[in-house]
């Protein structure tokens, strides 16, 4: 407790905060600070939600995080220091140690890392300011870089060389890459149709491309009446476990608790995946409407959207959606004159794939490590601030317009009975046009990869990875596979996330596969024994064979088992699958060594 911080860090905590009213909280001495001490565990409470947006306030400003600086957020926040510190350590993007103030983070995950992705992090071996990165959501255009600025705006850019990551670090202005669609134009499109038409900096474009008629609709119906047309739709949830949205939404809706929250998770973060952030930087307008009929739907007052760190260029659209929005009576206390109240607020996580785990995303957006809960109970009964909460990702909350002006039972109509509705898939790797295309369920593997242009590299596939490092590889027996929850539960598959990179049959498997077991032992939280040990077992036992040891199975077999039964949350769960199938689909022999 005893260092202190420096006078440009107390600015960036006081930016952020305001200043502080009183000597306990390390302002100027009052007389009546000396009878009258002020905090109490409510108040640290309220208070302690605050500090990943103030450590990121001084990583921003000062690029890494002091002791002092540390112990005047303590003061500031009532956190107690040893608490604070394992907050701010568990994010791989806060830095606790001194570093140069332009930082490279690199991805070598498993899109990047064959695009060139890896031989860029090879050329630069060595330097203090680079750093290897797991996926940062740019798969349709890898390789990709994320560059933290000190007293900059971070951003993301689409690398072709080593000159320009040098560039950039020497002072150099990186170049970043609106959100494209190949679909653009296509009148059939119903998710996608004003990416690539529309302004996504302007509401007055939103408006004159029919935004905000769903919002006026759903205040016409009513909350029961919407709930009834979501309930109708089928919806299941996008982001991989396809939850019934109606479920969730009537629980929270109909619920005794009066104050309740929606969260929108946009930490979309699974190797490949990539929809939410195109959707967040293409038609910004879209989710906030969205979140504003969902929020009035269930009752809520304030929603949080949860993004990612990864992503700066759609956090400041979705601010400035935000901004405007606001300033136009369509959010606040009178959301477009319907009498009802209903505002959001942005936070940024802290580069943390565990924080898109819904319980890990609340602890986070609490102030406490992004380490997920025990449930039940679930979120809908004692969710964010133990209060009932609906969580949804992007692309299944920009469902709700379609839903609110078409009725549920027209919704239903698209797709399968199972699987309603349009989906977005992310295409990469060996295709000749990746990104994100929007198709109706019940389109077989075969023809979504040729929507893509098909097959490049040598022309044949070795494998594709379905749902990203949490799916599994198949092979080209499944391409007559359809695209729907059923589909792929009867193939023992998933749709998980909405993955589909394709690989070549020149692809090296062996290197792949450690870098996906590699994936989960950095990214596990540490919370419980089956997923630390049993990620950190796998990856070494995967080394072991590509080494050019015989095959453990058994081994492995004990530790997924133990992992999946084990393991508190879908990481544990998932952890082996890939990996399973790599082995299964013999795609290790002839790529080790």
């Amino acid at each position: 407790m005893s260092a202190l911080p420096t006078a440009a860090e107390r600015a960036a905590v006081d930016g952020h905060l305001g200043l502080p009213q009183s000597a306990w909280e390390g302002g100027e001495e009052r007389p009546e600070d000396a009878v009258l001490a002020e905090g109490g565990f409510r108040a640290s409470q309220d208070r302690r939600q605050h500090i990943l947006p103030t450590l990121h306030a001084v990583n921003d400003a000062i690029g890494w995080v002091s002791a002092g600086a540390l112990n005047y957020i303590c003061q500031r926040l009532l956190v107690p220091p040893a608490e604070a510190y394992g907050v701010a350590g568990f994010y791989a993007l806060l830095s606790l140690e001194e570093r140069p103030a332009r930082v490279a983070h690199i991805c070598d995950d498993v899109a990047c890392r064959n695009q060139g992705g890896n031989k860029i992090l090879s050329d630069l071996e060595g330097r203090s300011d680079v750093h290897p990165s797991p996926c940062l959501g740019q798969c349709d255009q890898a390789p990709a870089v994320f560059y933290q600025r000190a007293g900059e705006a971070d951003c993301v850019a689409v690398v072709t060389d080593t000159d320009q990551v040098i560039k950039v670090l020497e002072g150099g202005k990186p170049e970043e890459v609106p959100a494209t669609v190949p679909q653009a134009g296509d009148p059939a499109l119903r998710l996608l149709k004003r990416i690539g038409r529309v302004d996504p900096t302007s509401l007055e474009d939103y408006r004159r491309a029919g935004g905000y008629r769903a919002l006026t609709k759903a205040i016409d119906l009513g909350a029961d009446q919407v709930l009834s047309e979501i309930k109708a739709s089928n919806l299941r949830g996008r982001g991989g476990a396809a939850f019934p949205m109606g479920i969730k939404w009537e629980a929270v809706a109909r619920s005794s608790v009066t104050l309740r929250y929606l969260i929108c998770n946009a930490d979309e973060s699974e190797p490949g995946t990539f929809k939410d952030r195109v959707i967040m930087e293409g038609d910004p307008f879209a989710l906030i409407e969205s979140m504003t009929i969902a929020g009035l739907a269930i009752g809520a007052e304030l929603g949080y959207l949860y993004i990612r760190a990864e992503y700066p260029f759609a956090q400041s659209l979705l601010e400035n959606a935000i901004e405007q929005t606001r300033e136009s009576g369509l959010l606040g206390d009178d959301v477009d004159g319907s009498g009802k109240s209903f505002d959001i607020e942005i936070r940024r996580g802290g580069g943390a794939y565990i924080c898109g785990e819904e319980t890990a995303l609340m602890n986070s957006i609490e102030g406490h490590r992004g380490e997920p809960r025990n449930k039940p109970p679930f979120p809908t009964q004692a969710g964010l601030f133990g209060r009932p909460t609906v969580i949804n990702n992007v692309e299944t909350l920009i469902n709700v317009p379609e839903i609110v002006l078409e009725g549920g039972d027209a919704f239903a109509a698209i797709g399968t009975t199972q699987s309603t509705g349009p989906k977005l898939f992310c295409l990469s790797g060996a295709v000749a046009t990746p990104g994100v295309y929007e198709v109706e369920f019940g389109i077989t593997l075969d023809e979504l990869v040729d929507l893509a242009g098909g097959v490049t590299g040598s022309g044949s596939i070795g494998a594709i990875m379905l749902g990203g490092a949490a799916g599994l590889f198949v092979g080209e027996d499944y391409l007559d596979m359809p695209l729907t929850f059923e589909g792929a539960q009867d193939r023992k598959a998933t749709l998980g996330s909405g993955v589909v990179m394709v690989f070549d049959d020149r692809t090296d498997f062996a290197d792949l596969s450690q870098r996906i077991a590699r994936f989960f032992r950095d990214e596990s939280c540490g919370q419980c024994v089956p997923c630390r040990v049993g990620t950190v077992r796998q990856e070494e036992l995967l080394a072991r064979h590509c080494g050019g040891l015989p095959w453990e199975d058994e081994l492995f077999e004990d530790i997924a088992q133990v992992m999946i039964d084990a393991s508190i949350c879908g990481l544990g769960h998932t952890a082996s699958t890939a990996i399973r199938s790599v082995i299964d689909l013999g795609l290790l022999e002839g790529s080790r060594g």
